[in-house]
């Protein structure tokens, strides 16, 4: 995702200065609901059942929202880009299983694959909630803001000892999220990568459109696409659609610093293509 604000330094009006946006009430009126193809994973449906009626957990989306899109005029980090990630980390993993790949729960601690979507949907959840208190640091902040929430979201659907381990490979996958992090199992590795994912057309475009005109900017606005499919060489493949030579910038320097280091690097292949004739082209076809 863009994470660069528009002029670095430059506050924006303070808490209390008037603005024509919707209160907070009507924010959680009008929520997002957190979907995932859960139907075959009972203990992931139930979960996605307690998230979507979670008060406090959608009020800490729309703090860190707030921070992120009102204060520091970055990209949505709340309800729509966890949901985005929390499907693409699952897409991920399902096709990863499909070729053989074992996930770290299962290979560490004899777990099932099912408690392996566990982590990653779950991770992808909360892996911004420390937003709401600051963007700086965000990681670590939100773990210990993720704690208390997955104690009762995993209460009764898991027993001890087996919340307090998915817990504890919830909150590796979301510190090792951040820049330079160095996730240790194969779910970590996978929100890392969902992550950078979330950058097609109308997502990343925040800074872009705000006034940001920056390499940045601009080649996030040229993502039109992202799809995650089968591969033929690896159990993944990222194809990323493009309306602009620009948007190799962004899957050359930014998603390919998140592959590195994830883990997954023998498993995912990217290829970025040039969709349309909206340019002279410089670049038909790219691959990580």
């Amino acid at each position: 995702m863009i994470e660069e604000e528009v002029e670095a330094g430059t506050p924006t009006p303070h808490a209390g200065a008037r603005r024509a946006t919707p209160d907070l009430f009507e924010r959680m009126e009008d929520r997002v609901l957190i979907s995932v193809p859960a139907r075959h994973n009972p203990a992931l449906a139930t979960i996605i059942e307690r998230v979507n009626e979670d008060t406090d957990l959608y009020a800490l989306w729309l703090a860190a929202n707030i921070n992120a899109v009102d204060r520091l005029r970055m990209s949505d980090h709340g309800p729509v880009h966890v949901q985005i990630v929390a499907n693409s980390a699952l897409r991920i993993l399902r096709l990863l299983l499909d070729g053989g790949v074992v996930p770290s729960v299962v290979g560490d601690y004899g777990l099932t694959d099912k408690d392996a979507e566990v982590v990653v949907v779950l991770a992808a959840l909360v892996h911004d909630l420390g937003i709401s208190i600051h963007r700086d640091g965000h990681e670590a902040y939100s773990l210990f803001v993720a704690q208390p929430k997955l104690r009762e979201l995993l209460d009764g659907v898991y027993d001890p000892p087996v919340d307090t381990i998915l817990r504890s490979e919830i909150l590796h996958a979301v510190i090792a999220h951040r820049a330079g992090g160095e996730p240790r199992t194969l779910e970590a590795g996978i929100l890392k990568v969902a992550d950078a994912l979330d950058m097609a057309e109308g997502r990343s475009r925040i800074p872009f459109e705000a006034g940001s005109m920056s390499i940045h900017s601009v080649s996030a606005a040229a993502i039109e696409a992202v799809h995650i499919e089968p591969g033929e060489a690896t159990p993944v493949r990222v194809r990323i659609d493009m309306t602009n030579s620009a948007g190799v910038f962004q899957v050359d320097q930014l998603l390919r610093k998140k592959l590195r280091g994830s883990g997954l690097e023998r498993y995912l292949q990217v290829e970025a293509h040039i969709e349309g004739e909206t340019e002279k082209r410089l670049v038909e076809h790219f691959e990580l």
